[in-house]
């Protein structure tokens, strides 16, 4: 069987990184973007530079996937950005700014992903995140703009089921990644405390999620979001 495409957002570094870095490792055609350039160097990988709230350049971005590969297996949207402000302390172009990259980002690249899918079927895995079930404070703007993250999985997993695309999310405990660097301690204390399993999340917990929704045998499973660390 040919290798599949798969593009992974956000990719330069942190869990897109190594989900790319995994997914390479088993064997998959990788597309990457980010704003920035990677210096991660694989002759099955290829790296774009856009903002995933660039309609412009997205579509060009999906206009060359389509030509060097004729099609596009699998999408797993990291990218994201995270406000940790008090709502009396966040400006309103912070909300602005987390609304564009989470929600319409998201939105866009799977717009733009399923018109490419739509033949052959594939897998579109979104983010979520735990800040929305915990109702965080300190994190509005972010758990918001994930809530739409989740609204968006289900209502696409109805409207792209009859093209044989499913749409999940994974729900990441915090990971050791730049999003959470800048958290106080004491806070990051309590938010695990609120967990079943009461640790920090590692990458090998996300993949293992990806790896079930990207499989053949679970392409019966759409619409879901799989929280992790045991929140609900």
């Amino acid at each position: 069987m040919s290798p599949r495409v798969v593009l992974v957002t956000g990719s330069r570094k942190g869990l897109g990184r190594g989900i790319c870095e995994y997914l390479l490792e088993q064997g998959w055609l990788v597309e990457g973007c980010s704003r920035e350039p990677s210096d991660l160097q694989h002759p099955r990988y290829r790296h774009h530079c856009l903002d995933v709230a660039d309609e412009p350049k997205a579509v060009q971005m999906f206009g060359d996937i389509r030509r060097r590969h004729g099609s596009l297996y699998a999408i797993v949207n990291n990218a994201g950005i995270a406000a940790m402000n008090h709502v009396l302390l966040t400006p309103i172009a912070t909300v602005r700014a987390v609304l564009e990259t989470n929600v319409l980002g998201t939105f866009l690249m799977c717009r733009e992903a399923a018109k490419l899918m739509r033949k052959d079927g594939g897998r579109i895995v979104n983010f979520a995140t735990v800040a929305t079930p915990l109702d965080l404070e300190g994190e509005a703007a972010y758990a918001a703009s994930k809530a739409a993250v989740e609204s968006l999985t289900r209502v696409m997993s109805r409207e792209f089921a009859g093209m044989r695309i499913t749409v999940n999310a994974v729900g990441p405990t915090p990971v050791p990644t730049d999003l959470i660097r800048s958290v106080p301690a004491p806070k990051m204390e309590a938010l695990l405390k609120r967990q079943a399993i009461t640790r920090m999340g590692e990458l090998r917990d996300v993949l293992n999620v990806i790896e079930f929704f990207l499989r053949d045998a679970s392409d019966f499973v759409t619409g879901q979001t799989l929280y992790l660390g045991g929140v609900t």
